[in-house]
């Protein structure tokens, strides 16, 4: 009997070294690395202080869907990132800031798991402030990011360090 074309094990072959090729793409996918997040420089002049040190030691690895990420170098203190594989912003946490210009008497307040927050919206982030801790904290998010990622910060703020009243500016 004649065979057209090439024999049976050079098939066998070529699919085999194709699946074999197909798992390492995919198994190297997996464990990449995520690329590091900029992060620009912002006054921070209590990033360094034993609080934001205790808040950045305590932070969780994931915050839902998104994972935690190295800081492009240079990197400011008091920085966290996480990255979300579908989505190109981060999460960004910054601790030690200063008070928010706009944080003055009367400014509305979010409750989220025992800290308040308060909010700036830009244009397609959003940036909420812890204001009742030892040290300001802003949290940046991307406008889709959803609830959890400021659910499952504010856990983390809250066993890491304690309340304290609120301390806004008078009001303008």
């Amino acid at each position: 009997m004649e065979q057209d074309g090439p024999p049976r094990w050079v098939f066998i072959a070529a699919v085999v070294v194709g699946v074999g090729a197909l798992v390492a793409i995919l198994v190297l996918a997996a464990n990449r690395a995520p690329a590091p997040v900029p992060v620009a420089a912002v006054p921070a002049p209590h990033a360094e202080s034993a609080a934001c040190v205790q808040l950045l030691a305590a932070l969780p690895d994931g915050l839902g869907d998104y994972q935690r990420a190295p800081t492009a170098d240079p990197s400011p203190d008091g920085v966290a990132a996480w990255r979300d594989a579908a989505d190109p912003e981060p999460v960004i946490l910054r601790c030690g800031l200063d008070r928010p210009v706009d944080f003055v008497q009367g400014a509305p307040l979010q409750m989220v798991d025992d800290v308040s927050w308060f909010r700036v919206s830009e244009a397609d982030r959003i940036t909420w402030f812890a204001v009742d801790r030892e040290v300001y904290i802003a949290l940046t998010l991307p406008e889709d990011s959803g609830p959890t990622p400021i659910q499952e910060l504010s856990e983390a703020i809250s066993a890491a360090l304690p309340a304290e009243p609120i301390d806004p500016a008078p009001p303008r």
